[in-house]
């Protein structure tokens, strides 16, 4: 079986970053075929099983776990959060079964598209895609709010079903944040867990149209490029990082916040829908299917945000916030 040959689980890792997914799925035919050998350069670190119910189960051993596991430093000069500001965090894929299953797969805290290796039987050394950032407003009034939008290699489900998944994560992207008075901030930044979040001195503004890669350039050496088209800004880092290459993924996101307040997953705000085009992994169009859409759902198993079928061509689909039905673009 996959998950013992390589060190892969239905557990979770929350740490002192940003984003990974919990899901819910249900299997599909496909994903039951064997997939042929896998061969890889790494091993991916062993996680013990939270129980099903929440991304939340694990954080205090995770997030001591996180302080423990170094990763190599990113070749840029970044501005890092300071250890008084709140962190994201980042919980890799675990599964959890409910009663009510709205899409093939659903998260407590991401909506988009996923592809995994046991169903495409592909490794993944390159993602890239275009997205429209959206523009956020306070959802419930007083509430801080929190989402974030990117495309990233590893972290999440290997399968349609969620039978088997990723702990490594290498990502870049915006964020849409609202304050609890109603302020609301937009910015940049990569990440490669379980490292500190870098956020890019860069300025986002709603309505821009960014463009983000993340290729390996040689093994185990990664080149994270976003540009903002609309003004041309942007960023570009060489690093190295462990990657399995297992999944790749175009995610709208809550992400976990760990705080003098405690860890807990951010609420999400209102925000325009938002357009994700000119999708690809490995230098080749995604051809997305909607067996590989994750909806966002909250603790009541609710959608609150929706990815639409792609389009013809599987390179582009909208993610819409609060809403159970998305328009194909």
């Amino acid at each position: 079986m996959l998950g013992s040959e390589v060190g892969l689980t239905r557990g979770i890792s929350v740490r002192l970053i940003r984003k990974s997914a919990s899901v819910t799925g249900r299997g599909a035919a496909a994903d039951d075929r064997e997939a042929p050998p896998l061969r890889l350069r790494r091993r991916v670190r062993r996680l013990a099983p939270v129980a099903a119910g929440g991304i939340l189960a694990g954080s205090a051993a995770l997030l001591a776990f996180a302080a423990a596991v170094p990763v190599p430093a990113a070749s840029a000069t970044s501005s890092r959060h300071s250890a008084a500001k709140t962190f994201r965090a980042v919980s890799t894929v675990h599964v959890v079964h409910t009663s009510r299953t709205i899409a093939d797969s659903q998260s407590d805290n991401w909506s988009g598209y996923n592809l995994g290796y046991l169903s495409t039987h592909t490794m993944y050394t390159s993602i890239s895609g275009t997205w429209t950032v959206p523009t956020a407003s306070q959802h419930t009034s007083g509430q801080a709010e929190n989402s974030a939008t990117w495309v990233g290699i590893g972290g999440g489900c290997l399968n349609t079903s969620c039978t088997e998944t990723d702990n490594t994560l290498i990502q870049a992207g915006t964020e849409q944040d609202v304050a609890a008075n109603g302020t609301t901030s937009y910015g940049a930044w990569y990440e490669l867990i379980p490292e500190t979040e870098p956020a890019e001195p860069i300025t986002v503004n709603p309505g821009d149209t960014i463009r983000c890669s993340i290729t390996e350039t040689s093994t185990g050496k990664w080149n994270i490029a976003l540009k903002d088209l609309t003004d041309g800004q942007g960023f570009n880092v060489s690093t190295t990082y462990p990657s399995s290459e297992l999944t790749a993924e175009w995610i709208e996101e809550t992400p976990v916040v760990v705080g003098t307040g405690g860890t807990g997953v951010a609420a999400l705000p209102n925000l325009t829908n938002v357009h994700f085009s000119a999708a690809e992994v490995n230098g080749k169009a995604a051809e997305l299917v909607p067996a590989e859409a994750i909806q966002l759902i909250n603790s009541s198993s609710a959608p609150i945000a929706t990815p639409s079928n792609p389009n013809a061509a599987g390179t582009a689909f909208n993610d819409c916030a609060w809403e159970t039905v998305c328009p194909v673009p």
